[in-house]
């Protein structure tokens, strides 16, 4: 059976889940962002000690077929944009419809009318904090930072960084307790 699972953000998260569901005698056959393939077919029963051991942990089984949509949008934005360099120009709504096998505006209506934010906003928020993370880190300068999200230049990205945080970047990376997000609190 194939679990979808809210909130697993990154190969930790896919780590964690695997542990617990293990402990819980399931065998995973194949585990990925949002999604885990396990034997046996759980019952109700099993299920329920599943959602709920999960749900300690921070994730959530999703059983709506619209919330499963709105969690793999999700997952290919984080995806994308935390786990992988963004190619050149990546036009999102391409790579949705694509991947998803659905109209664009369609997924788009859909995710604003749960999540109560755009697609489009979302991927900006996801992109700050990588911006964030890789000041942080101190390897790149804010043109290479700038090229590697895809921004047309350092100053588009300082102008939406400061939109978003409320400060630039150069304040964000000279601030001792300068705070990034959980990725699934984005």
């Amino acid at each position: 059976m194939l679990l979808h699972i809210k909130n697993m953000v990154c190969d930790r998260c896919i780590t964690v889940v695997r542990q617990q569901l293990e402990h819980l005698d399931m065998q995973v056959s194949e585990i990925s962002l949002g999604t885990a393939l396990v034997d046996p077919e759980p019952s109700e029963n099993k299920l329920s000690e599943i959602a709920a051991s999960l749900k300690v942990l921070g994730f959530e089984l999703i059983d709506k077929d619209k919330d499963k949509l709105i969690e793999r949008i999700r997952n290919i934005i984080i995806e994308l944009v935390h786990h992988s360099d963004l190619p050149e120009h990546v036009i999102f709504s391409q790579v949705l419809s694509e991947r998803l096998n659905k109209d664009y505006s369609y997924l788009s209506r859909l995710f604003s009318d749960k999540e109560d934010l755009t697609i489009e906003k979302f991927i900006i928020q996801q992109k700050i904090e990588k911006v964030k993370e890789l000041l942080q880190y101190g390897e790149l300068n804010l043109n290479e930072i700038a090229w590697k999200m895809g921004y047309s230049s350092s100053s588009h990205l300082s102008n939406q960084f400061k939109a978003v945080t409320g400060q630039s970047p150069r304040e964000f990376k000279a601030l001792e307790n300068n705070s990034r997000k959980p990725l699934d609190k984005v």
